[in-house]
């Protein structure tokens, strides 16, 4: 597929370097695998990964001040996100918008992983329960 999708001579290239850093490692252990601050990147989101085995459980309810984007990469979630509930499958994406308090949990069967996009060049993060 062929993109045209805006005039290459309208956009200024960026004075920030490229950059590379770990999220996680694949073989360690328990749900949290990792974060990457967006500072340490020099970019505007930061990155965490997640990853469950056991059904039911998950995040605890938390809010943020920023927008979050949550993508899941393997098996099942159910999000809970304002009032709203929102099953999501590997492949599928679920947007939490700043101030809305949420949560997820894994659906099972097997293991849930999902890539959480923080729109922060770092995690801030109330916990609520």
């Amino acid at each position: 597929m062929t993109r045209n999708d805006f005039d290459i001579n309208s956009v200024r290239p960026s004075e920030r370097a490229p950059a590379q850093a770990t999220l996680f490692d694949p073989g360690a252990e328990g749900p949290w695998r990792g974060s990457l601050p967006g500072d340490a990147l020099g970019a505007p989101v930061t990155v965490l990964a997640y990853g469950t085995d056991r059904p039911g459980e998950g995040p605890r309810l938390h809010v943020h001040p920023y927008d979050e984007v949550f993508i899941v990469t393997e098996g099942r979630a159910r999000f809970f996100v304002g009032d709203k509930v929102l099953d999501a499958v590997a492949g599928q994406v679920v947007f939490g918008p700043a101030g809305i308090p949420h949560r997820f949990e894994n659906l099972g069967p097997g293991r849930l992983q999902t890539i959480d996009v923080h729109h922060s060049p770092r995690w801030i993060q109330t916990d609520l329960d």
